[in-house]
């Protein structure tokens, strides 16, 4: 069967985003303790391309696949984990890129360029990092991966803040991120 990506965000209410997110049966990467490790020989580059052995990896399908397996462990390796493999993949900076947000009522969608679908919230929050004259917004995505956002996504998210209040913050699901590093 075919890939098909999620309609694009603009398009989509936050009831229906909510339901593609459900809908996503994902590998349970965080309960596998494979036996074997070694090193997947592929990077993450800081742009979002997925390499092996320095050839891009140009599938949507194929990155999305690898995408599922991701983890990132509590000294901030990442690891594709499939039940027999627990494989060691460089990432210059994030393993995803937020590449669109879209505000709904007090919730923030994200679309990622494995085309993932996050809503912002305390399970997902949006940390700066940096400093404020050059800061990095990050969102967690899942097993301790996240994504930073792109250029016009940070921007399209200060617009909001700017909308929500006099301070550079944005609040989701319940949740408050300052959009400046502290």
């Amino acid at each position: 069967m075919p890939y098909e990506p999620p309609p694009e965000l603009a398009g989509l209410s936050l009831g229906e985003v909510a339901e593609l997110v459900a809908a996503r049966k994902l590998p349970p990467v965080d309960q596998w303790s494979p036996p074997e490790q070694g090193d997947s020989e592929m990077r993450i580059a800081a742009d979002g391309r997925w390499f092996h052995q320095d050839g891009e990896i140009r599938r949507p399908a194929m990155v999305r696949a690898f995408a599922s397996l991701l983890l990132c462990d509590e000294t901030g390796q990442h690891w594709l984990v499939t039940p027999t493999q627990k494989l060691l993949i460089e990432v210059e900076d994030a393993a995803f890129i937020a590449i669109d947000v879209k505000r709904e009522g007090d919730k923030l969608a994200f679309r990622l360029n494995s085309d993932d679908l996050v809503i912002a919230g305390p399970e997902h929050p949006i940390s700066a990092e940096g400093d404020p004259d050059t800061p990095a917004l990050y969102l967690a995505v899942r097993h301790g991966a996240r994504a930073r956002l792109n250029r016009s996504t940070y921007a399209q998210l200060v617009e909001i803040a700017i909308e929500q209040s006099d301070e550079l913050a944005v609040s989701s699901n319940g949740a408050r991120f300052p959009l400046i590093p502290a």
